[in-house]
């Protein structure tokens, strides 16, 4: 599962451009599904084919077979090892093996039972490859069928969450770039919580005479004050955001945090005040958008 350079850069020129950026990550979520969904039936076909026994369990048999990779068999069960290491607090092989069975025979058995009650429920899912096909069942179908929606599930989620975390460095540094601002006056860390034992994703900061002031990307709508209150807990100087309610932003002026809302028009503007508020360096911005990003993206990506 991969942001690509590509797609952090359409990301950014379109938070640049004041225009909603989701469509690149749904583009992309799509995209990485349907390679799945077509490699899965490729995989069943060959299982499904191989397996003469038609009193086992050909998908448990094949798809829940232990010398696959962890992640595969807990998809293939209807679960996700985010979820099972949720379940358990440890997402080891054994674990997962041992939940992604016990799921799937809970699944099985549900599947079973509706079925039985739907009588007149009548579904067969046919998968054709290079001339050769195979008929599932309903009950083969339904676990199919669920096996993909979890695997889209954890594609969205995950490509989400990505999404953010991969462009906030870069998103930064570019606007740092557009107005001139010196690389002596920002960096990007990793941060060691001493009290937690854990390292955070990289933060970025602004630099000033010997003082560092926090700079927080939250790609959230408007209407989402949780992510605008974590930026609050943590102390933060300048908030950069797709969308920001007005009460998010009277709340975050009444603490003086410098705000930038990317999707109001030429948004992204607004981090020339939060430069002039902490008195960081820079130049008026009058260049060429379009031209002057391909050239930082060149740089810095």
């Amino acid at each position: 599962m991969t942001l690509t350079e590509q797609v952090a850069k359409n990301i950014i020129k379109k938070l640049l451009k004041g225009a909603d950026y989701r469509i690149e990550v749904v583009t992309l979520i799509n995209a990485e599904f349907l390679q799945f969904a077509i490699e899965f039936f490729k995989k069943i076909i060959d299982a499904k084919l191989q397996n003469k026994n038609i009193t086992v369990d050909w998908y448990k048999e094949a798809f829940l077979n232990p010398k696959l990779p962890a992640n595969e068999i807990a998809i293939n069960s209807g679960l996700n090892k985010k979820t099972i290491h949720n379940m358990f607090n440890s997402s080891t092989k054994e674990i997962v093996i041992d939940a992604a069975n016990e799921h799937y025979d809970i699944l099985y058995q549900s599947i079973k039972d509706l079925v039985e009650s739907e009588h007149e429920l009548d579904l067969t899912l046919t998968i054709k490859f290079k001339g050769v096909s195979v008929d599932l069942n309903v009950s083969e179908s339904l676990i199919v069928i669920n096996t993909l929606a979890v695997k889209r599930a954890e594609l969205r989620g995950g490509l989400w969450s990505t999404a953010g975390k991969r462009v906030e460095n870069p998103l930064m540094k570019t606007l740092c770039k557009l107005y001139s601002v010196s690389p002596d006056n920002y960096k990007a860390k990793f941060i060691k919580d001493k009290a937690k034992g854990f390292d955070r994703e990289i933060d970025f900061y602004l630099l000033k005479g010997g003082k560092e002031f926090l700079c927080e990307v939250k790609l959230m709508g408007s209407g989402n004050p949780e992510s605008a209150d974590a930026v609050i807990a943590r102390a933060t100087n300048v908030f950069v955001a797709d969308k920001l309610s007005i009460q998010n932003k009277n709340q975050l002026e009444s603490l003086q945090i410098n705000w930038i809302e990317m999707r109001s028009q030429d948004g992204w503007k607004r981090f020339k005040l939060a430069l002039e508020n902490l008195q960081i360096p820079h130049k008026e911005y009058n260049g060429n958008l379009d031209n002057d990003l391909n050239k930082i993206f060149a740089e810095i990506l």
